[in-house]
């Protein structure tokens, strides 16, 4: 029987207020025998959980019983000090109250975690943006942050890749994803005052035009069974494999070889590793690649300049024929 995982019980009961048998093995990955065991022993340690019978019941505190933050370990302490990052919390209006909370955390340390976690804070810093981009500006971040928190629907105008490009939509937001630096919404779609005709979809925070609290002023149930992050996985699964429609074969000469990962998506990187011949005499290789499109392919490729030589398919060849050909025009004598 694990001492941590006794502690952990009793905060997940502090912090949900009624919990089943059930969910508590879930939560902890343990067997429904063991969560119930675990519930006995802080019963009998004199913690107040009493359960409640029926359908809807489960294991709960005494009213107003409350654990304190004791035997936190320096790396529970370091951990805590990344719940809440300083740039993400700004962007989500959250910045006062993520640094209140840090020094309320900081002062009901002891001594050995607190120093524990000053040292870690200083010396890790998030910068969630990419290289060679500004961070983009989100200014409705703050009022989907509440919808997400309260349930509330959103009416909202969105530009979208396809046409029509601007569209209006009511949506149920589920959650917030920060994605290298972009921020995403997740959220189910309709037309109507309260269900949505649609599942969840992924929205960028950028390209939306305009977001006001739905008039009805209803709030609406998010499913139960809906997992943010399992969305999330399945959502980029999805998105890599609609992503590359088609395949090109190149040559690569040593230098564009070297160039290529600060060029190209690293399943291109990965498939050149995968599909290289072995180097000719003038360490040229022959590889298969994954495009997206030739445009897209074509606008890639020709940053590698004279270290890359498409071999097919015939339009891609054809792409970076016209290419090569223009720039020859307006540099040539």
């Amino acid at each position: 029987m694990s001492a941590t995982r006794l502690l952990s019980v009793l905060l997940l009961l502090q912090a949900r207020g009624r919990v089943s048998a059930r969910a508590v093995a879930d939560e902890l990955e343990v067997s429904v025998r063991t969560a119930y065991r675990d519930l006995a022993r802080l019963q009998a340690a004199g913690v107040p959980v009493y359960a409640e019978p029926g359908r809807g019941g489960g294991y709960r505190l005494l009213d107003g019983y409350r654990t304190r933050l004791t035997g936190m370990t320096g790396g529970e302490a370091r951990a805590l000090l990344f719940a809440g990052l300083p740039g993400p919390a700004a962007e989500l209006g959250l910045a006062e109250e993520t640094a209140a909370a840090r020094l309320k955390l900081l002062a009901a340390l002891p001594d050995g975690p607190r120093a524990e976690a000053a040292r870690a804070a200083a010396v890790f810093h998030l910068d969630a943006p990419g290289w060679y981009r500004d961070p983009e500006p989100a200014p409705y971040l703050p009022l989907l942050v509440d919808a997400v928190l309260a349930r509330r629907p959103l009416d909202v105008r969105y530009r979208r890749w396809r046409a029509p490009q601007e569209v209006t939509r009511r949506l149920h937001p589920y959650g917030l994803v920060l994605k290298s630096g972009t921020w995403y919404l997740v959220a189910a779609a309709g037309t109507g005052d309260t269900a949505p005709d649609k599942g969840p979809a992924t929205y960028r925070v950028t390209q939306i035009l305009d977001a006001v609290p739905a008039p009805s002023g209803e709030l609406f149930a998010r499913p139960r069974d809906f997992d943010l992050a399992a969305y999330w996985a399945a959502y980029l699964a999805d998105f890599a494999s609609r992503r590359f429609t088609g395949t090109a074969t190149v040559r690569l000469s040593p230098q564009g070889r070297h160039r290529l990962p600060d060029n190209v998506p690293p399943e291109v990187v990965r498939a050149v590793e995968a599909t290289a011949t072995p180097a000719g005499d003038d360490g040229w290789v022959e590889a298969v690649i994954p495009v997206e499109s030739t445009a897209h392919a074509c606008g890639e490729l020709l940053r590698l300049g004279p270290d890359v030589e498409v071999l097919g398919p015939p339009a891609l060849r054809r792409a970076m024929t016209a290419a090569v050909r223009a720039l020859a025009r307006f540099y040539g004598t």
